[in-house]
Parts: C-alpha cells; sequence; structure tokens
C-alpha cells in the first residue's frame, strides 16, 4: 500500500457534505447529458456505437470535467482496511495510475492488444488498476477468486491460453508448482512489497512507469473480459463479454448518483464485483467504497456502514440474513438510502427483519455471468417480497416452454431472453471455444437461461430453481461435476453423486452421497466424513467442499447407468 500512496499527485480530502455541496451548480447537467446517453443505448433509442472503451469514453470524460473545474475532485475509489489503512483516487488520479499500470503491462510484460491475462488477488486497490489498464491496451481481464487452488489455476491458464498471470505472494507458490507444464504463461508479475525470483514486481514496475499512455481504439464488440462459470457436467466454461456488454448496460438495480457512494461486498473473482464495483457506479461518476477484509463479519459491516457515508449498499442475500441475525437496532446508518442484492433468492422474511430494523428496502435483482442484469426491482416499484422484479432494459424476458414457446402468464417455465431478430448488446458473445455450449442455450429466439420462473400478471418474475444440476449457495455457482471429480480422487470413495440441499443460511449448501469402496466400510463414518470435506478443500477451491456427507450402498441410476443426480435432489427438498 505504501506505493500507491506516495503516487498520489493529487491529493483529495473527503470531507461528508450535504449533496448540493460537492458539485457546481451546473454539474448535474453535466453528469446527466453523460448518463442519459447511455441510458438511451440501454432503451434501444440509440444504436450501439461501432467504437466503445470504458476507461476513455467514461473515465476519462469525468477526469477532464474534474481538470476543468466543473466537478470537484472528490473520490472515486475510497478503499480502508481492518488495519487503518486507506486510499482514496479522484477520477483524475485513477487515470494517472492507471496509464502508468498500461504501461507496466505493455512494456515490461511484454504483453499487446488481445493477450489475455488471469488477475487473482483480493480486494487491494491494485486489482482496479490492473482492470482499467487493461481496457486501455485492449488486454483480455481474466478475474479469479483468490481460493483457487494450484489445480484450479493450472485448468484456467490452459484453457484461456493466457500469456500472464497476477498474483500476490500468497498464490505465487501454488503458480509455480504449475508453471513447468504451462506452454502458454510468459510473464508473472507479483503485487507484492518483496520480490520474488522469477516474477516481475508490480510495485517497481508500476515507480518507474510513464504516465503518458494513448488508450487503444476498441470496438464495442471486441473481447473485453472472460469469466469462468461452473457448468453441471464438465470443467468451467469460458464466458467471453465484449467492451460494450458489461460496461454500457446500466444496472437498473441501483440508484445513480455522482455524488452517491457505492459499496458492494463481491468478491473480485466474481462478476458482481466488476457490475457493482467498476462499471454501475462509475458510469454515473460515484464513489467505488472497498472495505478490504479477509471475511465477512457482520459487526465490522454494520460499523462499517454507521461510520461511513455509504449511500449504497449490495451484499449477498445471505450477507443479509447475517447481519439482520447480528441485529441493527443499535446502529445508525446515516447515509444509507439505498439496499440492493442478487445472485441467490432472497428470503421475504429476511427483508421484513432488514425493514424492520433498518426501516429501508432490499432492492432484489436476478442475472448471471452470461447476461449481467435481466431483472430488477428499482426505485418507485412496487416490491414483492419473493420476487425478482420485472425485466431490466433492454432485455425483453419471457418464460418459455423447451421449444421456445411462450408459456402463458401464471405458468412455470424456462427464464428466457429474446435474441432474434437482434441479439441484445449486453449478453455475452459466446463460450469460449465451446460453440456446443453456446448453441445449446437457444431455442428458438430466446436465449435459455437454464432457470426456471414464473412470470405473474403485473410482470413480476418469480424464481424457482434451477433447471441442471448447478448448486447456489451463499451467491457462488458450484458444478457438481468439480467436486465429484475431487472425490473420486480419495481412496475411500468408489463413487460419489453431488447434489443441493436446504441450508436456512446460505440458501442451498453441497451435499455429497458417497459409495465407499470394501475395504473403508468399517471406518467411522463422522471421521471419513471429515478426511472427505478436507480432501476436496485441497483438491478445489475451499468454497466448493460438501458441508454434509452421506454413505449410502448405492446412487440411483437411469437404465443407461447415468447417475440422475435429480432424484437425489428432490429427495433434499421434499419433493420426491
Amino acid at each position: 500500500m505504501k506505493t500507491l500512496f506516495k503516487l498520489r499527485i493529487l491529493q483529495s480530502v473527503w470531507t461528508p457534505q450535504s449533496p448540493s455541496r460537492l458539485f457546481h451548480k451546473d454539474n448535474r447537467r453535466l453528469v446527466s447529458q453523460i448518463v442519459s446517453h447511455y441510458e438511451s443505448i440501454n432503451r434501444c433509442e440509440q444504436e450501439l456505437p461501432e467504437h466503445f472503451n470504458f476507461a476513455s469514453d467514461v473515465l476519462d470524460k469525468w477526469s477532464q470535467l474534474e481538470k476543468d473545474g466543473k466537478r470537484l475532485a472528490t473520490a472515486a475509489f475510497w478503499w480502508i482496511n481492518d488495519k487503518g489503512d486507506e486510499v482514496k483516487w479522484s477520477f483524475e488520479e485513477l487515470g494517472f495510475l492507471s496509464r502508468k499500470t498500461a504501461n507496466v503491462l505493455s512494456d515490461p510484460c511484454g504483453l499487446q492488444r488481445g493477450d489475455r491475462v488471469i488477475v487473482i488477488l483480493p480486494r487491494i486497490p491494485e486489482w482496479w488498476l490492473l482492470n482499467v489498464a487493461c481496457m486501455r491496451t485492449g488486454i483480455v481481464f481474466i478475474p479469479g477468486t483468490s481460493q483457487l487452488t494450484a489445480k484450479d489455476i493450472f485448468y484456467r491458464l490452459q484453457a484461456s491460453k493466457a500469456k500472464c498471470i497476477i498474483t500476490n505472494d500468497t498464490l505465487a507458490p501454488a503458480v509455480d508448482s504449475v508453471m513447468p507444464n504451462c506452454q502458454f504463461l510468459k510473464t508473472k508479475l507479483i503485487v507484492s512489497e518483496g520480490s520474488k525470483d522469477g516474477w516481475l514486481n508490480f510495485q517497481e514496475l508500476l515507480k518507474v512507469a510513464p504516465a503518458d499512455h494513448n488508450c487503444v481504439k476498441t470496438k464495442s464488440r471486441d473481447p473485453m473480459l472472460i469469466y469462468f462459470t461452473s457448468g453441471s457436467t464438465g470443467p468451467p466454461k469460458m464466458v467471453e463479454h465484449s467492451h460494450s456488454s458489461y460496461a454500457l448496460e446500466l444496472d437498473a438495480g441501483f440508484v445513480a448518483r455522482a455524488h452517491y457512494i457505492f459499496w458492494n461486498t463481491s468478491d473480485t473473482g466474481w462478476v458482481k464485483a466488476v457490475w457493482s464495483s467498476v462499471f454501475s457506479p462509475w458510469s454515473s461518476g460515484s464513489c467505488v467504497f472497498i472495505h478490504s477484509m479477509p471475511r465477512f463479519e457482520p459487526t465490522t459491516i454494520a460499523n462499517t456502514l454507521s461510520r461511513y457515508p455509504i449511500t449504497t449498499f449490495c451484499t449477498a442475500p445471505t450477507a443479509y440474513c447475517m447481519l439482520v441475525q447480528h441485529g441493527l437496532t443499535r446502529y445508525k446508518f446515516m447515509s444509507l438510502r439505498h439496499c440492493v442484492t442478487g445472485g441467490e433468492p432472497l428470503n421475504p422474511e429476511v427483508m421484513n427483519q432488514w425493514k424492520t430494523q433498518t426501516g429501508l428496502d432490499i432492492y432484489e435483482a436476478y442475472g448471471q455471468t452470461e447476461t449481467v442484469t435481466i431483472c430488477a426491482n428499482v426505485k418507485g416499484m412496487k416490491i414483492k417480497p419473493g420476487s425478482m422484479g420485472k425485466a431490466s432494459p433492454p432485455y425483453d424476458v419471457q418464460v418459455v416452454d423447451d421449444q421456445g414457446d411462450i408459456l402463458p402468464r401464471g405458468e412455470e417455465g424456462n427464464i428466457a431472453i429474446r435474441i432474434k431478430p437482434t441479439r441484445p448488446f449486453c449478453l455475452f458473445s459466446q463460450y469460449l471455444d465451446n460453440p456446443e455450449k453456446t448453441a445449446s442455450t437457444e431455442h428458438g429466439n430466446f436465449y435459455i437461461t437454464g432457470d426456471r420462473g414464473i412470470m405473474d400478471e403485473e410482470g413480476y418474475f418469480w424464481f424457482v430453481g434451477r433447471s441442471d444440476d448447478i448448486i447456489n449457495s451463499s451467491g457462488y455457482r458450484i458444478g457438481p461435476f468439480e467436486v465429484e471429480s475431487a472425490l473420486i480422487q480419495h481412496p475411500a470413495v468408489a463413487e460419489s453423486a453431488v447434489a443441493s440441499s436446504p441450508d436456512p443460511i446460505r440458501g442451498e449448501m453441497v451435499k455429497a452421497f458417497v459409495v465407499l469402496n470394501p475395504g473403508f466400510l468399517s471406518h467411522d463414518p463422522e471421521k471419513l466424513a471429515l478426511e472427505l470435506q478436507e480432501h476436496v478443500k485441497k483438491i478445489t477451491a475451499p468454497y466448493k467442499y460438501p458441508r454434509k456427507v452421506e454413505f449410502v450402498q448405492e446412487l440411483p441410476k437411469t437404465v443407461a447407468g447415468k447417475i440422475q443426480r435429480k432424484v437425489l435432489r428432490n429427495k433434499e427438498w421434499g419433493r420426491a
């Protein structure tokens, strides 16, 4: 962090003031012009521009307003941690540092436009600099969660053909352990106070990097991001997004004002981090607030909301559940105006408790890695507890049958997005290197989300469940195949099946049904279950481990011998 403090050439001082004092009198009109341009594209009132780059077309415009004295140089980015460290950047400072970072990627790292880089970092300021720097250089940004194991990292490096990986001291040894087998990886960049053999040091390079950099001119449809997302079969798939899909789609769930301060608690490895900690707030000129916490802790969250002038708060339904159980009536959230959630269904009782304890509503939204926001509850709408809200522009969302035909209101079916005659610009480009998977999501005129739901007579959508075997636990998408593949590597396991099981806090949890090899039938089941759980944590990302393990004599199968996970899932949920 010391390096970043030294590089702040334009010292910003944040003093909470009333919104009317934060800007010049004509600033709101200028802000409105910038935001309304992108809103008109979302409403399909204007064509998607041929060229678009979020760094030059949005961030640099806010920076220019600051330089021209038409916007005060208040915080665009505000970061704190539990040690008392703090970083604040105006848009001008963000531009200065991200241009230096772009030169780090282009020169010492040797990366060129179109190259791919995997970035696995916790919630530290460098993650935001690297994100913007990739936009400026046309390098494809591939985020990953810090919970990835060496095996996970190796798979992602090989599948993506990434030429560079950027991480910290914690994961550098895991990268080194797989490096000899990674034929595409050319450069390793570490974010660390110290040096490490075989690695370039980001801090050292940033100090000496030139500050002048010309942003590349990218087309709206050029690739910008790749996310790995779990599937019900096989390893994670690569979801490719363009420069327009995430950056131009305005998150309908947020209330955007230039003086607002957004705090989204998502891990940097998940799509919600770029939706709600990059594009949504910065599109409107708002401030991104980040509290770097090693783990979710309700007391820390509540104290932060009390002590800092955060106006918009976004976290997972599981987190809201933990917060209301912690109790919030003794806290005063003086600045908080808007609360948002997504990633998993929100329990209506949690919504009611939050309203009782804070006086604020929770606005639930629904989206996917492939889509950004599909449905949302927005300010001014009647909230129906348990509903995901209404379709979010520019999407035409319907409930369809398996042939892609629209079903009557109130009838359960596949939640789908119309893609013909015109494919919405904010939908993902493709599953990279997997045309069969890409084609399988299209039925008739619609993209099929894989989720089942109902649309009521007023156009509100209600989530029913997944049509496949994906498990959504605390907002984490977990594919059963990945867990089963880890389990089968243990000598005790003859075969296994993984399915969703209900959990009052997480919504769902991973449960493993295990058939043991004969030599392990006499082992203590509790000790063996713990051993299998620890085994899975070592093989794949720890959040995927089965929190429940049940030993069974056989698994339900079809005549052809295929394991029927749906039978196990229905039994767990009382649908058998």
